[in-house]
């Protein structure tokens, strides 16, 4: 997203983010693999500014779950080992909202922490999840942590089939949230099954938040943290923290 204002999203936004996942010109292949592909996008060099995108393909997980999945907050904390909170904030239409994450990284790094304006739309028999972030005067920066600037993040769900999806988004949480996904039905049936505010928007009741108590959060405006220098440490969630998040 460009310019000061905070815009929702609009179709044609909605159709370029599709056209982009599934464009291959501009894009460098480095990984690819079981079924997933990472490319990059070099913007500036000079200062390592670049896109990644990822693509996963989800056997046996409809797009109709997968679509779920990435919306439902309450299993995220369930199968997201790295989660540390998140919750929304507030409502602007029936297909957009402001919501908090923060999530852990390994140490000697600072754990992170965003605003996002966040929007979604289903097209046909696909679904996208767009977002970017935002400032909030009631939600300013943590000492303890360093907020994060997501200038156009998303997912693209396509379907492949009735049991079958393609996935594309950044790399971070590809093989975990596939394996998620398969045991969400499951999990849903026991947890508010019928609630599902992103399908049924008279579910949804966060108070609505007015447009002019958000701005774009850029990344300049923010304290520079230059962790370059640090020496990368050991994880100390273990190696079993990704299978016991996603039971």
């Amino acid at each position: 997203m460009s310019g000061e204002a905070v815009l929702i999203p609009d179709d044609r936004a909605f159709s370029n983010f599709k056209n982009e996942c599934n464009s291959a010109d501009g894009w460098t292949l480095t990984y690819n693999k079981s079924g997933i592909s990472v490319w990059i996008q070099i913007l500036e060099e000079e200062k390592s500014l670049h896109k990644i995108k990822c693509q996963m393909v989800c056997k046996d997980v409809p797009t109709e779950t997968m679509y779920d999945v990435l919306h439902d907050t309450e299993y995220r904390r369930k199968w997201d080992s790295n989660v540390i909170e998140t919750f929304d904030i507030g409502k602007l239409t029936v297909n957009a909202d402001v919501g908090y994450y923060s999530w852990k990284c390994p140490k000697p790094l600072k754990n992170r922490d965003v605003i996002t304006l966040r929007s979604w739309l289903p097209m046909g028999r696909d679904y996208i999840i767009m977002n970017y972030s935002v400032k909030h005067a009631k939600y300013p920066p943590k000492k303890d942590m360093v907020r994060a600037v997501s200038i156009q993040t998303g997912y693209l769900i396509q379907s492949n089939g009735p049991n079958t999806c393609t996935l594309t988004y950044l790399a971070q949480a590809m093989k975990k949230i596939n394996k998620a996904c398969l045991k969400y039905p499951e999990w849903k049936q026991r947890h508010s099954p019928g609630y599902k505010p992103w399908l049924y928007p008279e579910q949804n009741q966060l108070a609505s938040i007015p447009m002019s108590e958000l701005s774009v959060q850029h990344a300049e405006s923010l304290e520079n943290i230059d962790e370059s220098s640090l020496s990368e440490a050991k994880d100390e969630r273990g190696e079993g923290s990704d299978e016991e998040g996603a039971n």
